[in-house]
């Protein structure tokens, strides 16, 4: 009887962890809504004509219905920071460090490069300069915005340390506050002929980052304090995420109803911009994971450090090429190819660390 019981909770506890149905097939949902879009965009261009001209001012390129949907999308996320975990960082630091060494000082700076590389040059016959110029500013902003909520599902996956990866996200959200802009407008300046508003730049990081990070970390501190922890994640965050699921799709109808003129004649253009975005993510996600291996760092903040390091905060990242060059812009198709490739890119990231967990010390 013992040796039965025992074998069924082996057998529970040996059951592999998926995604929920949503995340599982997101890049079908990405697709649909692809197509969805360009359909509504073709078949009724004055409505969509007529959408994308809701601005918050003449020529801001900031859309009125899809700033909406974004901030949908991005105070959901900030409620689950929690930036009193950052004081534990001292305490186990070199995941941290790599992680951010990876997020700051590489990644953005590769992406630049290898999108300088295939659109300058191996592209840039099939695309021309003006497109090479759009897709890599949005391939730099892509990079340039950590992934945030989707690597707790990430880190699940792969049965990380559930604190230590809240800790990395935390600190790169702060970080994110100082050193996005900057790095944004230093490498579209230099890996392209794009000049960059300076203060359309500002004013999107005030009101995509700024804002909803601080109402997410208010909006915690009172409701914990009124109602306790678990009302706060189980129905308060839980309340927002068909929201937030329902808003990405929208965001995706749009952006692709005002790009439908665009895709239908540069179709091939979506893989040509998904192959650097594809050997960007392997690339950082390969080093984070190396370097972790390296400094004897233990799986279970090693391969959360490399997921952080590979995936991308693409709601900040389409929003940003929004407010910067236009919903129909090629920058801000380049960001959407983001969203299209990361479930099964990740996926694929989470497969590897969990067959190489033996590299690693299992414990801190």
């Amino acid at each position: 009887m013992s040796s039965k019981v025992s074998e069924n909770v082996n057998n529970t506890q040996e059951e592999p962890k998926q995604l929920n149905f949503f995340e599982r097939y997101l890049s079908i949902w990405v697709a649909l809504c692809m197509g969805i879009g360009i359909l509504l965009g073709k078949q009724f261009p004055e409505l969509t004509d007529t959408v994308r001209k809701m601005e918050f001012g003449q020529n801001s390129h900031i859309n009125l219905p899809i700033a909406i949907l974004i901030w949908l999308m991005i105070y959901p996320m900030m409620l689950k920071i929690d930036f009193s975990s950052v004081l534990d960082v001292r305490k186990r630091p070199r995941g941290i460090l790599i992680t951010l060494f990876v997020n700051w000082l590489v990644k953005p700076f590769s992406m630049a490069l290898i999108a300088w590389v295939f659109f300058k040059h191996l592209w840039l016959p099939f695309i021309g300069v003006e497109l090479a110029d759009q897709y890599i500013a949005g391939c730099i902003i892509l990079a340039a915005a950590p992934c945030t909520a989707m690597v707790f599902v990430w880190s699940y996956l792969i049965d990380g340390d559930p604190a230590y990866t809240l800790v990395q996200v935390s600190v790169n959200d702060l970080l994110m506050l100082i050193l996005f802009a900057p790095i944004v407008a230093f490498l579209i300046n230099g890996a392209s002929d794009l000049t960059v508003p300076y203060d359309v730049l500002f004013y999107s990081v005030i009101a995509f980052i700024v804002i909803p990070l601080a109402l997410g970390s208010l909006s915690r501190l009172i409701l914990i304090k009124l109602k306790g922890v678990d009302w706060f994640e189980n129905r308060f965050i839980a309340f927002f995420h068909p929201i937030t699921v329902l808003a990405l799709l929208m965001t995706l109808v749009f952006i692709f109803a005002f790009q439908a003129d665009n895709i239908t004649g540069k179709f091939m253009h979506v893989v040509l911009i998904a192959i650097p975005i594809l050997i960007q993510v392997y690339f950082n996600s390969s080093l984070a994971y190396g370097l972790m291996k390296l400094f004897k760092v233990p799986y279970n903040v090693a391969a959360p450090g490399a997921l952080i390091g590979a995936s991308n905060f693409f709601e900040l990242a389409v929003a940003t090429a929004i407010a910067l060059y236009g919903p129909e812009s090629g920058a801000a198709l380049a960001t959407v190819v983001g969203v299209l490739v990361e479930v099964p890119v990740m996926l694929s990231v989470c497969a590897f660390c969990n067959w190489t967990r033996n590299w690693f010390p299992s414990k801190a």
